[in-house]
């Protein structure tokens, strides 16, 4: 295990772990605090946005292969009248649609001026500020990403399990993993419980005259099933290294969450599973995992498809200076350093 400090990209921190088998590395540079200068240590949590969906669609396809439901079940079937309006149609939208993203449910955080509107959000609201928009296409013809279909999927686990989603998530994932540092909040509670950094955000505002960062008091929690969770590197390594190398879920249950479509109009070269994505590398390697993005915080745990190599990296801002065009920059340009030394040895 080692360590460095420095300066990247002008955000106030990064760190990141890496797996290799039983070895790990971690490394920081930056502050955990820029009023203190604190660095950020190993068990830091921090809000890990739509690496949520992961937990999500996992939770799901335990239901599945319990014969508690199908994916290819509708979201009428489980949730009568949700899904409606606006050419919105639950009986035409399957699970499976819903959790790769080819739905065509609009999404809810497209429309921050209704979601702000509220000072708390049940599951419901940002399902109905979905449905004030015009479906983006017809379910089933075309791709496009969406939090509103992590909210549904996560309505339906709470309506098929007969408990809160987040009790599911623990039950499930993180107390048979020994996942000390990742939890869903239940209800509205906005804090980050445990040891963690600050997270500082410009609003995604990646302009040179975008006023300064801020300390991150936006509530997250109308987010749930589609971003609300908050981890710990190792944690979020351990998670998926046991579900990339088949620990998790039964075969059949793993060959669907690994099937994939092609994206557009998202993250380069990649493509997307249930809950999970692939992304090609400029070096051609191909790596498996998911990245989550939201104010104050940007993340990305991704490894080899047998789940024995991992890198789960974090930064406690949204925007960089110069050099990238946002923290994927940084991501991908350590994440080809990681895995192309893997190749070559």
């Amino acid at each position: 295990m080692g360590e460095q400090s420095g300066e990247l990209g002008g955000l106030p921190g990064i760190f990141a772990e890496i797996c290799d088998g039983d070895q790990r590395w971690f490394g920081t540079a930056g502050v955990a605090d820029t009023a203190t200068g604190r660095k950020r240590s190993p068990q830091d949590r921090f809000r890990i946005g739509s690496i949520s969906k992961t937990f999500v669609a996992t939770v799901m396809l335990q239901l599945t292969a319990e014969g508690r439901l199908s994916l290819d079940d509708t979201v009428e079937r489980w949730l009568p009248g949700v899904v409606r309006g606006h050419n919105h149609d639950g009986s035409q939208v399957t699970i499976r649609m819903l959790l790769n993203h080819t739905s065509g449910i609009f999404s809810c955080t497209d429309d921050q001026e209704a979601l702000n509107r509220h000072e708390t959000h049940s599951p419901e609201l940002p399902v109905q500020i979905a449905m004030a928009h015009p479906a983006t296409f017809v379910p089933g013809s075309d791709w496009a990403y969406s939090n509103t279909n992590y909210v549904v999927a996560g309505m339906i686990i709470e309506r098929v399990g007969g408990r809160a989603l987040a009790d599911e998530i623990t039950e499930r994932i993180t107390r048979p993993l020994g996942l000390t540092g990742t939890y869903l909040p239940h209800g509205s509670d906005p804090r980050i419980h445990g040891p963690h950094s600050r997270h500082y955000t410009k609003l995604f505002r990646t302009e040179p005259d975008a006023p300064g960062p801020r300390r991150d008091r936006v509530r997250l929690h109308h987010v749930l099933g589609g971003g609300g969770m908050i981890s710990s590197l190792n944690d979020l390594n351990q998670f998926f290294g046991a579900l990339l190398g088949g620990r998790i879920l039964p075969p059949d249950q793993q060959r669907d969450m690994f099937t994939t479509v092609p994206t557009h109009r998202w993250i380069s070269n990649a493509t997307y599973g249930l809950g999970v994505s692939s992304v090609t590398l400029p070096g051609g390697e191909t790596i498996w995992g998911r990245g989550g993005a939201l104010f104050g915080s940007w993340s990305y745990t991704y490894g080899t498809r047998d789940g024995k190599h991992m890198t789960t990296v974090n930064v406690n801002g949204d925007w960089v200076n110069s050099g990238w065009d946002d923290p994927i920059g940084i991501f991908t340009d350590l994440l080809q350093r990681k895995f192309s030394r893997l190749r070559d040895t």
